[in-house]
């Protein structure tokens, strides 16, 4: 019997192969569930530039939470539920409007409707944080904190410009490179360990 292909594994054993630091798996997720991410964000953005950026950032979240991914529930709808939230984010930002975020409601999602993680979860969970941490602590210091702010604090670009009295333009930039030097490190990381 030969070797399955990726592309024959469903998504919830993607997901675990990702979790145990298969980045290939990841690619594979990417791939299928690509095209529906993408059409959705054109649909709200309307703008081929913005979807890319949007879909970057939306990839790298799902990267760094896929541990908090619930089986029981469907991956595709997952990662839409991500996708759209970083869409609603952008938007806010984008608006610039001028509202308390504590006056903003919360939407509903999937996260509120996850169990406890089991034992197993939180070993698997803290050896993903570690990976990640490693990868975090090889960033420049100034794109470190950038990075920390923007996908693990879950700051707006506005948020970041403001707490670091910076210009939104420049936010978004440094941003854009941090997400791309951290998808670098994780990639010759992988690499490294075939």
């Amino acid at each position: 019997m030969g070797v399955k292909s990726y592309s024959e594994f469903d998504d919830r054993t993607l997901v675990g192969m990702v979790v145990e630091g298969d980045s290939v798996a990841f690619d594979t997720l990417f791939t299928r569930h690509r095209d529906m991410i993408y059409a959705m964000l054109l649909k709200y953005a309307g703008n081929c530039d913005d979807v890319d950026d949007l879909m970057q950032e939306a990839f790298m979240k799902a990267y760094l939470k896929i541990g908090l991914y619930d089986p029981k529930y469907d991956f595709g709808a997952w990662i839409y539920t991500i996708a759209r939230n970083t869409f609603v984010d952008f938007e806010r930002t984008r608006k610039s409007v001028a509202l308390n975020p504590e006056n903003i409601p919360l939407e509903n999602s999937t996260a509120q409707q996850t169990s406890a993680p089991t034992p197993e979860e939180y070993i698997i969970n803290a050896q993903q944080r570690a990976q990640i941490e490693r990868y975090i602590a090889m960033l420049p210091e100034d794109y470190r904190r950038l990075f920390e702010l923007r996908f693990i604090d879950e700051y707006s670009y506005e948020e970041i410009a403001e707490k670091l009295d910076m210009k939104l333009g420049t936010v978004k930039t440094r941003i854009f490179r941090v997400r791309n030097m951290m998808c670098r490190l994780i990639t010759q990381g992988e690499e490294s360990n075939e």
